[in-house]
């Protein structure tokens, strides 16, 4: 039972300094708000943490310089060290990620899933095993497709890959859309976890305590305890004890290793963290392809998969300004030019990075490590993504390299370096996974096939920490498929 005056199903304020819960789950993404929702509407008493605060999804408008402050980590501004810088993003929030990101959803690949349980012996893994899992989600989220037209930056990708005979695709988005929403892709409301699974989780019972960040965990003689941190906006912060018999711990790829580390659990343990390198371009056409309300863009190439990737970004005028960092000269075109420019990218799959806390700081330290090949596949990639863009019709391309000329057409292609210099390019990456790997192999995984700790009992990962790899496409899909499968595996459902 939920003790010390915690409301059940409801969000909580003024919690006691010492608070004891039958289930506990840390942090509030994709990955534990399916798990907090599944185990609550089972009958389990759930106290779900959060470090960040409860926003509603409209708190401001999306893709801002205002929701970068409110939702995520840091304002967006974190790096991970290494020959190449490479800037993150993590979401710090009620429902993380899935409140600031694009909303497009993807299945693994069935060969990446079959890669991962090969390496990691993951026993459940097939396709045909998880296919019903990635089925409900796309359910209980409204994955589909738009049901109008396209925004235009996105149809230049699209078209220009046509004109090339490359393969192009929609992505669908977790998205509903009423008779009274546009059918076009600023219509809709993104299906985000406040809009699902963390009310869900409320009317099924659960307690949802934001602004709560825990600091490390002890193993206790019934279960464990979680030393915290209570500090909602314009308050002192509170120290918490919080004593729990089974432990979820979901807050992402670089946070939940932190936090595992800081308590002494080490093995395997943030010493895989991947990521999508990503490089960007900005491109600026003839023609109007942008608008204030554009929404997301949906069209990928798929051509080279899955050695790299294209894609079209949020192209809201301060991204496109943070996007023409490494082009100064060029930033006053935004002001006078956004409507006619858009911003694309190509990512990769390479590298590897760990997480180690850092005594005495909040955030870790995050090194990355890309290899030459790396760097040769993001050359290619930026060579080819400028080409598709060019097929497309656009007349100016800004590519993120430091100091490097507009490419204006196809014999301006040579001159994009090979490899490309690490001091030099700008990238960056939304896409954080694989840093407490699954698996039965325990000289890689960190937890068993279905996220328990290994060695450890009632302590468990629910997050894209899970993952095997890379899997080239956006991981929330893959997150919230085994968020799904693991927590009914947990309650004996599977």
């Amino acid at each position: 039972m939920l003790q010390d005056k915690l409301p059940l199903g409801a969000v909580a304020s003024s919690p006691s300094p010492s608070l004891r819960t039958p289930v506990a789950v840390i942090g509030s993404g994709p990955g534990g708000a399916i798990t907090a929702a599944l185990l609550a509407e089972a009958g389990r008493e759930v106290l779900l943490l959060e470090e960040g605060p409860y926003l509603p999804l409209d708190s401001c408008i999306p893709f801002t310089r205002q929701e970068m402050e409110q939702k995520y980590r840091n304002g967006g501004l974190t790096a991970a060290l290494g020959r190449c810088k490479i800037g993150y993003v993590e979401g710090r929030c009620v429902g993380g990620g899935s409140e600031i990101n694009s909303g497009l959803y993807h299945r693994t690949p069935a060969d990446i899933l079959e890669q991962w349980r090969r390496a990691y012996w993951i026993e459940g893994f097939s396709e045909a095993e998880l296919t019903p899992h990635f089925s409900a989600c796309e359910r209980d989220l409204s994955v589909s497709y738009l049901p109008g037209a396209a925004p235009a930056a996105s149809l230049k990708l699209h078209h220009g890959a046509q004109h090339l005979g490359w393969q192009s695709l929609e992505v669908p988005r977790w998205f509903t859309y009423t008779p009274a929403a546009s059918a076009d892709a600023a219509g809709g409301i993104k299906q985000s976890m406040t809009q699902t699974f963390v009310p869900r989780a409320l009317a099924a019972g659960a307690t949802l305590l934001p602004d709560t960040r825990i600091v490390r965990l002890n193993r206790t003689r019934t279960g464990w305890r979680l030393w915290a941190e209570y500090s909602p906006t314009g308050a002192k912060k509170r120290r918490l004890t919080i004593d729990a018999a089974t432990v979820f711990v979901a807050g992402g790829a670089i946070q939940t290793p932190a936090l595992l580390r800081r308590s002494g659990i080490k093995a395997n343990v943030g010493n895989s963290l991947k990521f999508h390198p990503t490089v960007k371009v900005v491109a600026c056409f003839p023609e109007a392809v942008n608008s204030i309300d554009m929404g997301v863009p949906v069209h990928q190439v798929k051509q080279f998969a899955p050695r790299f990737s294209f894609g079209c970004a949020i192209s809201t005028p301060p991204y496109l300004a943070l996007a023409l960092v490494d082009h100064p000269r060029d930033l006053a075109e935004v002001q006078s030019q956004w409507r006619h420019m858009a911003i694309y990218y190509a990512m990769i799959g390479g590298g590897q990075g760990i997480v180690r806390p850092v005594p005495c700081y909040r955030d870790p330290l995050i090194r990355y490590r890309l290899r030459a090949a790396d760097l040769y596949d993001l050359s290619d990639a930026l060579r080819e993504l400028c080409r598709v863009l060019l097929a497309a019709g656009a007349d100016a391309l800004y590519p993120s390299i430091n100091g490097h000329p507009v490419i204006h057409g196809e014999t301006d292609l040579t001159c994009i370096p090979r490899p490309l210099p690490p001091t030099r390019t700008s990238l960056m990456t939304v896409h954080l996974m694989a840093s407490c790997p699954m698996g039965e192999n325990r000289h890689l995984a960190a937890v068993d096939s279905f996220g328990k700790v290994h060695g450890l009992e009632d302590l468990y990962i629910a997050d894209a920490s899970l993952l095997g790899g890379a899997p080239g496409v956006n991981p929330q899909g893959t997150v919230m498929a085994l968020a799904r499968r693991n927590a009914l595996h947990f309650l004996g459902k599977l």
